[in-house]
């Protein structure tokens, strides 16, 4: 099961917002299922506590609609296929990087009756994924300065880079976004929201905090790299299974598939229920430890899709049932998702965006 402290969530929340200070406000990002985390159960747990919560897909802010989330929910994705409607029937603040997509969602008001739609509109400052370049940002102004059905609301851009040791490309992407500000207000629209500060930013630049804050990764009790630290953050997962099987080995014998890890004493090899269908991935083979007993032991051989094995030959105690801690804390020691995330050769983002539906998500903490 993957175990979910909301009271961590909310301290990590605490945190942030000391970090940004009272003017100004947390968009928490819930997007990718809250980083695997469980977004409409983080959401009921924030959001008397954040300014709103941004997704990518505007399925996911339908879904938290529908789970009764009232507070704004900004579409990140800028992609709306045929979702404009819904975008609007479902009072979500979309995110747009094409003049297109202006006159969809004007039609789409005309057509419900619905008023103007905010939108917020995305600069592409250097990430050169989404977003609207200086050289089209004029004629896009123009677009949605002549089209009625619509509202500039926000803007926003994304720091490629807030993370490197090398504060220069931030620094260089914010230079551009004063730029593009500078365009705005020349066009005569002045949004009343503008957020660009993603978790590291939010710590390591205090010039790109403007209304609102979109911290990630912080949320779930993680920093994105040294370079960009907070102090007080909570782990707010942690990942456990049991022992439901147990084996004596001789010296010599092969565990899992490929053979690939001998014991070389006797051993004792305990079979655990989690495997890379569940997120655990395969790529940690020969790599991963689990905790038992509040000890630090080898995951033994190959990784497979619903099970892997650990040896517990130096946990005297271990037997049936006994709890097994994959990422978390037992005892005095810890495993975090950083360590995964090293054995894995991957980042911390994608261990817990990684960890699969079937895998029951229990919460803690949910008192205030």
């Amino acid at each position: 099961m993957a175990e979910v402290d909301l009271a961590a969530l909310r301290k990590n929340v605490d945190v942030l917002q000391a970090t940004v200070g009272p003017g100004v406000g947390v968009l928490a990002v819930v997007k990718a299922d809250a980083y695997g985390h469980g977004a409409l159960a983080c959401a009921r747990a924030l959001e008397r506590k954040v300014w709103g919560f941004a997704v990518s897909l505007v399925e996911e802010g339908v879904e938290l609609r529908r789970g009764g989330i009232e507070a704004p929910i900004v579409v990140l994705g800028s992609f709306y296929g045929y979702s404009h409607r819904d975008v609007i029937a479902f009072r979500l603040t979309p995110v747009v990087s094409d003049e297109g997509d202006v006159e969809k969602f004007a039609r789409a008001a005309d057509e419900m009756s619905a008023g103007r739609v905010g939108l917020h509109l995305k600069v592409d400052t250097g990430m050169s994924r989404l977003g609207v370049r200086l050289e089209r940002l004029d004629a896009m102004l123009q677009r949605i300065v002549a089209t009625t059905a619509v509202e500039l609301t926000g803007l926003c851009s994304h720091l490629a880079s807030a993370d490197a040791d090398d504060a220069a490309p931030s620094e260089a992407q914010l230079a551009t976004f004063a730029e593009a500000q500078a365009r705005v207000r020349a066009a005569g629209l002045s949004p009343a929201l503008t957020h660009v500060a993603n978790s590291a930013a939010t710590v390591r630049f205090g010039d790109a905090r403007f209304d609102l804050v979109r911290p990630g990764l912080a949320l779930y009790g993680y920093n994105a790299s040294p370079s960009a630290a907070y102090t007080g953050l909570l782990p707010a997962m942690s990942l456990k299974s049991r022992i439901v099987a147990l084996r004596d080995l001789a010296a010599g014998d092969h565990v899992s598939y490929g053979g690939m890890w001998k014991s070389d004493r006797a051993a004792r090899i305990a079979t655990v229920p989690i495997g890379y269908a569940d997120g655990y991935t395969r790529r940690m083979t020969g790599k991963a430890c689990a905790l038992v007993g509040g000890r630090r032991c080898v995951v033994a051989g190959a990784i497979t899709m619903d099970m892997c094995m650990v040896d517990v030959t130096d946990v005297a105690e271990a037997k049936l049932g006994d709890e097994v801690v994959l990422l978390g804390a037992q005892g005095g020691e810890r495993i975090d998702a950083d360590e995964l995330a090293g054995w894995a050769g991957t980042i911390s983002w994608e261990i817990f965006c990684g960890i699969s539906k079937r895998v029951p998500r229990v919460y803690v903490g949910e008192r205030w």
